[in-house]
């Protein structure tokens, strides 16, 4: 075994890597970025050593400044995670190189399974079934369509060294092929650097199903049973599971069997996914399932798979990387009970999920029996914008997937996540939805059951609003009591008046403020009892859980987000009145295009820019009808969340101006 190892990543995945180096008596060595310095990954490990600034081109996928923090911590090993280079080649052959093991397959074998195209032909040839589709080298957009075409709508258009779901489009019609060629192209260059595609049929009804694979250097791979990934958002996996609903055991085998032989026609060692699809309609079967791609690296979803068979995943990858074999046979692979895991992110789902970065206020997680929760960040610390806003991994555990989804949805519902938004009210709902619950769905159930899933803009919520005006109320009059007295010429609040005195019946106080930007009154009626408040009509939720930082007060309730804060009338509050026509940045990114001019007409719904957060494009479109009187940003810059980008000059866009 090792003595030390460098673990080249950051967040949840460093931290969960840290733990079982420790417990394997391992030094830890972390690397960072300027803005990753206090994180949680930084303060657990032994020693750590600065990259480069925060953009991860700049830090995290710096293999020559790698290279230099482990030479200069005499690392034993190198731990990539998953993200940024685990799957690079040319960043195992460096460590290779440098005398220092790789806790990963050989370069060739990345570099094998690392393009889809190459690796589908690579399947073909091993007998494992494939996907109908264009793999090949051209590149040319006509001939691309002309593909897309004769493999028939809807086709998906996937970046060839792609993951995540970047540089992914469905295509539905082919009038709407070249835009979102176009788009996977851009997508597929800011993510990887290389922008070549392939086409695919879709599959109408898809279920993701993946294989745990291992493999050592003496010859032997055996597959540690399925994950179903089916639930996913954008082509990114929401909610993974173990075992896949509905695979039965000769199934399970075939798969299995299909896994271990991709693995075995690279010569793989270590960890590694086989990812299938599967045509789920009318119910998984033999001959309904072809593979996708191999991510030669550990799984973001690899708890679950630990849970039900009890193994140390990151163990094995240390183990087997010094040369050992194997821990088990095939057959003594077990399957206990079953596992679900949801990813909690920073993000709005009322808002498209945008990001949602910013300083975590609060940040608390239940505790329990069959509850894992893996996490890289605490109370305090920042969700920054440079990379993936996830907050953490919820894992349950049951006898049976009933009890494993309910541990689930129960611990999502007692998760206070106070800062940033959060997905955890959706999630709770997704794990509660009955068309899952009876394992009636593919990939595309989240999209049909947005509305149900509170994936819409649901308004104010009032009763979370007045319990953010009574806990500043409470605030400010515990303030008040306990100060002597207050300057003669301080200016007077409306939060000053805190007594009930009144010659007869009860005092009621109107007063302004500011909920989720909207300007909204409170009612406080001041009795015998003390002060009621009321938003809208709508009394203090009494499920409210309730934080105040600073001058805000940050309510949450059924996993919604509440600011509630005094407004102030010397200013406009929403900042936006009279402009119906500003565009703002729905979230902290960076433009990668500006489509129009200061001075052209442009009709409501068209596309103004395109801004880039997390590797993902989101496009600004005008609100109105009218003329651009401003563009406020230019093409890379970086720009915060409710910044300006233009400002149209509502009106009828045919009119001259």
């Amino acid at each position: 075994m090792f003595s030390s190892v460098l673990i080249a990543n950051r967040g949840e995945i460093a931290c969960r890597i840290a733990r079982t180096a420790q417990r394997l008596g391992l030094r830890t060595i972390a690397v960072y970025s300027d803005a990753d310095a206090g994180a949680m990954h930084v303060r657990m490990c032994d020693e750590a050593h600065r990259l480069g600034p925060a953009p991860a081109s700049e830090s995290y996928l710096r293999i020559d400044a790698l290279m230099a923090a482990a030479k200069a911590s005499g690392a034993g090993c190198i731990h990539p995670g998953y993200g940024f280079l685990s799957e690079n080649a040319g960043f195992a052959e460096a460590c290779r190189d440098a005398g220092i093991a790789f806790v990963g397959p050989p370069p060739d074998a990345i570099r094998a399974m690392g393009l889809k195209d190459r690796a589908k032909a690579l399947m073909e040839k091993a007998g494992v079934p494939v996907v109908p589709g264009f793999h090949g080298d051209m590149q040319d957009p006509t001939f691309l369509k002309r593909k897309a075409f004769e493999i028939g709508y809807p086709v998906l258009i996937k970046a060839v060294a792609g993951g995540g779901g970047k540089g992914m489009r469905k295509v539905e019609r082919h009038a709407d092929f070249d835009t979102a060629l176009a788009a996977a192209k851009r997508e597929a260059t800011s993510a990887f650097g290389d922008a070549r595609v392939l086409i695919e049929k879709y599959v109408a009804s898809p279920r993701h199903i993946e294989m745990q694979v291992f493999a050592d250097r003496h010859g032997n791979a055996i597959h540690l049973n399925e994950r179903d990934c089916t639930l996913q958002r954008r082509h990114q996996k929401v909610i993974e599971e173990a075992p896949a609903p509905g695979l039965s055991a000769d199934l399970r085998a075939a798969m299995g069997a299909a896994a271990v032989a991709a693995a075995k026609a690279v010569g793989y060692e270590g960890a590694g996914t086989v990812e299938f699809i599967a045509d789920g309609a009318g119910g998984l079967k033999a001959d309904g399932f072809w593979f996708m791609e191999m991510n030669t690296r550990l799984q973001v979803e690899h708890p679950v798979t630990e849970a039900v068979t009890g193994l140390d995943l990151v163990e094995w990858q240390f183990r087997i990387a010094a040369g050992e074999a194997l821990p088990l046979t095939q057959r003594e692979v077990r399957l206990d009970g079953h596992a679900v895991e949801a990813r909690l992110y920073a993000e709005d789902p009322e808002r498209g999920f945008l990001p949602s970065t910013g300083r975590l206020i609060a940040l608390q997680f239940p505790q329990g029996d069959g509850l894992r929760v893996d996490s890289g960040v605490e109370a305090g610390d920042t969700v920054t914008p440079f990379y993936d806003p996830m907050i953490a991994k919820l894992i349950a555990h049951g006898a049976t997937r009933n009890a494993a989804l309910n541990r689930l949805a129960d611990a999502l519902d007692a998760t206070v996540v106070i800062g940033p938004r959060s997905n955890a009210g959706f999630l709770s709902r997704l794990c509660r939805a009955p068309g899952f619950r009876d394992g009636d769905f593919d990939t595309g159930f989240i999209d049909g059951h947005l509305e149900a899933l509170g994936v819409a803009p649901q308004g104010l919520d009032k009763a979370a609003a007045a319990a953010g005006v009574a806990e500043l109320l409470r605030g400010e009059q515990a303030r008040l009591a306990g100060a002597d007295m207050r300057e003669p010429d301080a200016p007077s609040s409306p939060w000053d008046a805190t007594d009930a005195f009144q010659l007869s019946g009860r005092r009621t106080l109107a007063l302004p403020v500011l909920a989720d930007g909207e300007n909204v009154v409170a009612d406080v009626t001041y009795g015998p009892a003390g002060p009621e408040v009321t938003v809208g009509g709508a009394a203090v939720a009494p499920d409210a859980v309730t934080v105040v930082d600073g001058a805000a007060a940050y309510v949450l309730r059924q996993g919604r987000q509440t600011r509630v804060a005094l407004r102030d009338l010397s200013l406009d509050a929403s900042g936006d009145t009279g402009s119906g026509g500003l565009v703002r940045a729905p979230m902290h990114g960076k433009v990668l295009g500006i489509l129009v001019d200061k001075g052209d007409r442009v009709t409501r719904g068209q596309r103004l820019a395109i801004i880039e957060a997390m590797k993902m494009e989101h496009t600004l479109t005008a609100p109105v009808d009218g003329v651009v009187a401003e563009v406020a940003v230019i093409i890379g810059a970086q720009v915060a969340e409710g910044a300006k980008v233009m400002l149209i000059e509502a009106g009828d866009a045919s009119s001259e101006t």
